[in-house]
């Protein structure tokens, strides 16, 4: 690989840490700094709407394809959104949770706006900077950025919030955030960059991307394909603790171990993806989604050593790592020229508000059924995927073969 594509690939790792980062941080670690401020579980609960924001960029995506005509555009999207991404967090660092909770919440939501803009640009930049037999290893780079930014605003950063606090922290996260920019401003001197077609993109292009031929097959495929692991994930930790894990443990082997293990997954599906048939992997990844439920079922029957237990974690965490990425590549793949930013968005949304509705009903299930109904409907849902996966497999698969060139 020559130089100049590792530092390609090496400029959308950063750029993908660098708003993972606040993100988790913000969403993960402020709900346990308010609950040591005594605050209620209801408003603490609430504090996920923040998050809302990147289920709804699909709405003003179509507005930055519009406005973009060159990747250099999109560059420059990234930069100001960057920027004004920094500032938010720096100047949140000023407040108190205690004085000033509402404006934190409101300033939240607007670097969100802004990370969620940086998002949309990033990602069709990633698509015209990448060639098609590049992608797979470029969404590893997306997947294990996104991971390892999780990893860090999650673990890390709490611990530097316990010695340096709140305001420091703040002021180090922004820091942080511009220094991720500088691996791009380096490419500009180095990196080709391909044109953009001007087909001039408009919120009519939302509706349009659903009313393509073929397409149905592939919008069922992205809105059940994590179905089988998202509600595991969502109460790993719950199940963690009832059955006997103290936080510190579960924190080292989910929030620490699990997390890089998806990290280190997300590079290897890369490289896998690169060389294999799109339908045989999804195929394997999917096989591996209902193993995994399949383990944790047979748990709830019976009991195994936490050695055991921990393996099947690291397991869950790699097929997740792994699906992210082949997920990521196949939606580059149905995205049309000039609306880039808007239609990768959409299907990426899709998998988030099936992320979204699978992991907040994961606890009302859990709690009516037990957690062995649980893992018994997320082995269910993926069977489902398997069905999609087999009936729409032509309509998937020879649409990305021949109605799409990039």
């Amino acid at each position: 690989m020559v130089k100049s594509n590792i530092h390609k690939f090496f400029v959308l790792f950063s750029l993908y840490v660098a708003q993972a980062i606040p993100m988790s941080f913000f969403s993960t670690i402020v709900p346990v700094i308010m609950r040591q401020e005594q605050y209620s579980l209801e408003l603490i609960g609430l504090i996920q709407l923040v998050k809302l924001p990147w289920i709804a960029k699909f709405l003003w995506a179509p507005y930055i394809d519009r406005f973009t005509n060159t990747s250099s555009d999109y560059r420059r999207w990234i930069f100001t959104s960057e920027i004004f991404y920094a500032i938010i967090i720096f100047s949140i660092g000023f407040l108190s949770l205690d004085t000033n909770f509402t404006l934190i919440i409101f300033l939240v939501i607007i670097a969100f706006i802004a990370s969620a803009t940086q998002d949309i640009a990033t990602d069709a930049y990633a698509i015209l900077l990448l060639k098609k037999k590049e992608r797979g290893f470029g969404n590893s780079m997306q997947s294990s950025g996104s991971f390892v930014g999780t990893l860090v605003g999650s673990g890390i950063l709490l611990v530097i919030y316990h010695y340096y606090g709140w305001q420091l922290l703040l002021f180090g996260l922004s820091i942080f955030v511009l220094i991720a920019l500088i691996p791009l401003v380096l490419f500009k001197k180095k990196g080709e960059i391909q044109k953009v077609e001007t087909t001039r993109a408009s919120l009519k292009d939302i509706a349009s991307f659903f009313t393509q031929k073929s397409i149905f097959g592939h919008i069922l495929l992205l809105f059940f394909f994590y179905s089988g692991i998202i509600g595991l994930l969502a109460m790993l930790k719950p199940y963690l603790v009832d059955i006997g894990f103290n936080a510190k443990d579960i924190g080292i082997i989910s929030g620490i171990i699990g997390t890089s293990s998806a990290a280190l997954a997300a590079i290897a599906s890369g490289w896998i993806v690169k060389r294999f048939d799109r339908q045989k992997i999804m195929s394997v990844f999917l096989l591996m989604s209902l193993l995994i439920s399949l383990f944790f079922i047979c748990i709830t029957y019976q009991p195994l050593g936490s050695t055991f237990i921990y393996i099947g974690i690291i397991f869950l965490w790699i097929t997740y790592g792994m699906s992210t990425v082949v997920i990521y590549t196949t939606a580059m793949d149905r995205v049309r020229p000039g609306k880039e930013g808007t239609d990768f968005t959409i299907q990426i949304v899709l998998t988030h508000l099936s992320s979204l509705i699978i992991a907040s009903s994961s606890g009302f299930i859990a709690s009516s059924l037990g957690y062995r109904g649980l893992f018994y409907l997320e082995s269910i849902l993926v069977l489902i995927t398997f069905a999609i996966l087999f009936i729409f497999r032509s309509h998937i698969f020879n649409y990305e073969r021949s109605e799409v060139t990039i």
